[in-house]
């Protein structure tokens, strides 16, 4: 079976782009004769004529308009292959501290595609309200926390995203009309709890809390089944839900900083892959 060597397929594709074999020359780095000195070698290959002759411009035939939708797929194949196995290998175990919200609901499809390209590293993630994943980095348990941060004037860790706070409801109950209005919440000291609790209170909107729960999927659920409101930033809010919003009576909640912490003692090579991964991720 004939094989079409890649260098060739190349010089094809930037002729097909830049609709000059002059200038695909040039971004060959090779002589006009040179390029169509290749092309004529591939239509030897392929038993055909790829570019319609005597056109003032660069038209491909039906059988190089077909070629060059193969062509493009094999270079980006070769391309990604090249680009993984040169890739310098990045190995190690990371211990990741996340706030639940983000490990139910962004962070699997995040690590799933960090575990795919970088398949020597290991990732232990831990679950916990930001605050405390802060306390227990800083006791050594964590290599990289992602940490949400309800005060401005805190510059610590990288800052990587801005989430505005949502209010939500299950949308087969009316229990938001309720007053005191339900509330569904974590426990101490979850930012979203100390907020909603400020924020109604200094509107004078009597409240009272429901159901506690210490993990995202038992708030949402807890929701969901209609025991009550509760708030959570805009990416993590699940289907199946009703946004409440001024119209409703319900106050905008500000936003809330997702910051990303690293343990300068533990800034590894994979650290570092993963950290830069996750904000551009979540950016």
């Amino acid at each position: 079976m004939t094989n079409i060597p890649t260098e060739l397929l190349r010089t094809f594709v930037t002729v097909v782009s830049t609709k000059s074999f002059t200038r695909a020359g040039e971004v060959v780095g090779r002589t006009q004769a040179a390029v169509s000195l290749q092309i004529r070698r591939l239509e030897d290959l392929l038993d055909g004529q790829l570019f319609v002759r005597g056109s003032y411009s660069v038209r491909l035939t039906d059988q190089g308009s077909t070629l060059f939708g193969y062509a493009k797929r094999i270079l980006a194949l070769n391309d990604e292959a090249i680009s993984c196995l040169r890739r310098p290998v990045v190995a190690g175990c990371i211990q990741l501290g996340a706030p639940h919200e983000y490990a139910d609901s962004l962070l699997p499809v995040i690590l799933g595609q960090f575990a795919r390209t970088h398949p020597s590293v290991t990732l232990e993630v831990t679950c916990d309200l930001s605050k405390n994943l802060l306390g227990r980095m800083d006791k050594g348990e964590f290599d990289l926390v992602i940490a949400l941060h309800d005060d401005p004037d805190d510059t610590s860790g990288s800052k990587i995203a801005s989430e505005p706070m949502i209010w939500v409801t299950s949308p087969d109950h009316a229990h938001h009309e309720q007053r005191p209005l339900p509330l569904v919440v974590a426990p101490q000291p979850c930012i979203y709890r100390r907020r909603m609790l400020q924020t109604l209170n200094r509107l004078e909107l009597p409240s009272r809390i429901t159901y506690t729960s210490s993990n995202y999927s038992g708030i949402t659920a807890a929701v969901c089944a209609g025991l009550g409101v509760t708030v959570l930033t805009a990416s993590t809010v699940p289907q199946g839900v009703r946004i409440l919003g001024e119209r409703e009576g319900f106050p905008e909640m500000g936003h809330l900083d997702v910051r990303l912490h690293t343990a300068l003692e533990q800034n590894t090579e994979a650290v570092q892959h993963l950290a830069d991964y996750i904000a551009k991720s979540l950016a």
